[in-house]
């Protein structure tokens, strides 16, 4: 079988992918990145009254044309107990920012251009009409769609929905994925290693990007390489309606990788495995239905590359979230040796020039099973399939493993 190249197997993945249109209703503290599944209208207008946006003397412009104006005071309106009287002919009120504006009162003179005297103040500043006053629903008003559906809630976001009376918000459900670890080698963490086992790490790592990305997730644990536990795990995972399936290693066709077959006997639709990459080339793809199904590589580095590239895009979709912004440029630090037929994801260190350049350097060993490596990368150079020779200080492509870092 030929390798597909990523762009097209990503390509593949995604054109089947529908966004889950599910919703449930939580309130706005547990709100934060979710996508709102529905227009979400005002139930109050803000401003609810015309407002002093500063501290000083609401009055009537025609009083006080010219600086020199003598007013009387004949009250105070503070932000929570107004002024319950009008402002009339040759009178203020002393107002602080947030309170209502009196009636009667059409601009607010600031304290500092006011001087006071005996029963009252004389202005210092000429008046402009409705100058520091915030008119009534200014901000929003009452049944006006301020949020629209899709939009992804954050902060700013969260802040107005409060102020819009809304405790809570009705969300589009996050995408639920199943993760299953295959192997009869691995225990997990904690465990005494036997001479021929390892401890399974790749699902605490493929959990957390998961998670990062939009999704729930469900662990259904280890299982050794019997094709009737890995059917039991595979029909746990369906019973819950999962959106995706995420199995660990066994996707090859080897004597001893079972996931492959044991999916396709269970009734999944193979659509593609073995991708032009490295690593992560035993990648498969498949669905049961409108539940995808992602057979990544078994070691480490492997599984998480694979799962940058189409896991996290993949979840995305079904989130309705925009993609990550991972891609960018930099200098390689030095000369990068020409590819053959696979594209090539090399762990490697950003580091700043003396100009103040960003240059990237590559770790010497690439080994898919170093994990230490990958934990000390800042991000994976791209070296596309038959990319020449790439001398030292030219531009090349590279994945970010942490997108804020070039922020």
């Amino acid at each position: 079988m030929n390798l597909l190249p990523v762009a097209e197997a990503l390509d593949r993945l995604l054109s089947h992918a529908k966004p889950v249109a599910a919703s449930e209703t939580l309130p706005l503290a547990e709100a934060e990145g979710r996508v709102l599944a529905a227009d979400l209208t005002a139930r109050l207008t803000q401003p609810p009254f015309n407002a002093s946006a500063m501290d000083g003397y609401a009055l009537r412009r025609d009083d006080a044309p010219e600086p020199g104006a003598e007013l009387k005071v004949i009250g105070t309106s503070s932000a929570g107990r107004g002024f319950e009287g009008s402002v009339g002919k040759g009178e203020a009120v002393r107002i602080f920012t947030g309170a209502p504006v009196p009636l009667g009162a059409d601009s607010v003179l600031l304290q500092e251009d006011a001087e006071k005297i005996d029963g009252g103040i004389r202005t210092n500043f000429p008046v402009r009409q409705g100058q520091h006053i915030r008119p009534r629903g200014q901000d929003f008003a009452e049944g006006e769609v301020v949020l629209s559906a899709g939009t992804v809630l954050d902060f700013s976001r969260l802040t107005v929905a409060a102020g819009m009376n809304r405790p809570d918000v009705e969300v589009l459900r996050r995408p639920l994925i199943a993760i299953l670890a295959t192997g009869d080698e691995l225990l997990p963490p904690g465990s005494t290693p036997g001479p021929s086992q390892i401890i399974a790490s790749n699902t605490f790592g493929i959990a957390a990007l998961a998670r990062k990305a939009g999704a729930d997730v469900i662990d259904l644990g280890i299982v050794p390489d019997d094709k009737t536990k890995i059917t039991a795990a595979i029909d746990k995972a369906r019973n819950a309606k999962v959106d995706v399936i995420v199995t660990l290693g066994g996707a090859s066709v080897g004597d001893h990788d079972l996931v492959q077959a044991t999916l396709v006997e269970a009734g999944m639709q193979l659509d593609f495995w073995r991708i032009a990459m490295r690593p992560g080339k035993p990648l498969m793809v498949g669905s049961f239905g409108e539940t995808h199904v992602l057979g990544l590589p078994g070691n480490p580095v492997s599984s998480l590359v694979c799962s940058l590239l189409f896991l996290e895009p993949l979840i995305r979709k079904l989130a309705s979230l925009p993609p990550a912004r991972r891609e960018a440029t930099a200098e390689a630090a030095v000369t990068l040796r020409a590819n053959d037929h696979r594209q090539d994801y090399i762990r490697a260190k950003l580091l700043k020039s003396a100009t103040g350049e960003w240059l990237v350097e590559p770790f010497d060993k690439q080994d898919s099973s170093m994990m230490k490596t990958f934990a000390h990368s800042d991000c994976l150079i791209i070296r596309p399939t038959h990319a020449p020779e790439l001398p030292a200080g030219a531009t090349c492509p590279v994945m970010l493993l942490r997108p804020d870092l070039l922020a």
